[in-house]
């Protein structure tokens, strides 16, 4: 049996462990980082996706730029398998504001854009069934704006469950071809942004002319080094997304970088394009 000290013990270490608990609580409770009052205050995640060859390293400076700027207060991570399985890293508390999700395709090297697509559709099944998220945002470079396209062209319109798209950011889009791979020389865009010769990917996602979200707003940045490229995609290529998203969305805009960060594989750590991103996705 306990004596009346080991009773008195128990006691008063209980007592100090609901202290401790409740004054660490206070303390990160007013430790959160803050919002800056420039920038809205949602619940709706912004998923970032990287190109071809890369990985979630790639979204860092972009995602630093954000937190940095006191736009969000919690970032996780979506690290997808090569059989398209998703498992989150990190945890996001439960009043989280202007959230972001890194994703990392484990296998960086999928030449299907649809499979891409279907990798991020699992994403999203993965973070509404964790945090019930009723809208998304997407940030997406090279390979990474494939994968959006993909998905709103073949699996958004039977996911109506889903989170639906609020706004998208692309970055160094290749939706007409990529320079000494798929794209066709000479081509040009008409003055509604359609591809006078429209390579089969491209073919693909026009089915989004009828069925892309009229509540996305779109901004597309392009790089242009001074020769209409950004070294590996022309500028062609690029706002050829117009043709596919215009008639539709709330909103387009076009972006043109210039310079030596307008080069493809730095147009991700441009802080010009840091800037176009909260201005865009969060700025009052």
């Amino acid at each position: 049996m306990l004596t009346k000290i080991s009773k008195k013990a128990i006691i008063i270490c209980l007592v100090i462990v609901v202290v401790v608990a409740a004054l660490l609580g206070i303390y990160v409770h007013n430790h959160q980082p803050k919002i800056a009052s420039k920038y809205q205050q949602t619940n709706i995640p912004t998923l970032f996706l990287h190109g071809y060859g890369s990985s979630y390293h790639a979204e860092k400076h972009m995602v630093k730029a954000v937190q940095n700027a006191h736009a969000t207060n919690g970032v996780i991570r979506a690290e997808v398998s090569k059989t398209g399985k998703v498992t989150l890293v990190g945890h996001l508390r439960k009043n989280i504001v202007n959230p972001i999700v890194m994703i990392n395709y484990q296998n960086n090297h999928e030449r299907s854009y649809r499979t891409d697509g279907k990798w991020l559709r699992n994403v999203l099944q993965k973070i509404q069934q964790t945090y019930h998220f009723k809208k998304f945002n997407t940030v997406s470079h090279s390979v990474g704006n494939e994968a959006v396209m993909y998905y709103m062209a073949d699996f958004a319109p039977q996911n109506k469950g889903l989170p639906q798209l609020n706004k998208e950011v692309n970055i160094a889009g290749h939706f007409a071809g990529i320079r000494g791979y798929d794209a066709i020389k000479g081509n040009t865009l008409n003055a509604q942004g359609k591809p006078r010769h429209m390579i089969p990917t491209y073919q693909a996602l026009l089915k989004l002319r009828k069925t892309y979200p009229q509540n996305g707003a779109v901004l597309n940045i392009y790089g242009n080094i001074g020769d209409r490229s950004d070294g590996t995609v022309q500028n062609y290529s690029s706002k050829s997304l117009r043709y596919l998203v215009q008639d539709r969305a709330k909103s387009y805009q076009e972006l043109e970088m210039k310079g030596k960060l307008a080069q493809h594989s730095k147009l991700h750590a441009n802080p010009k394009v840091d800037h176009a991103i909260l201005k865009f996705l969060w700025e009052k």
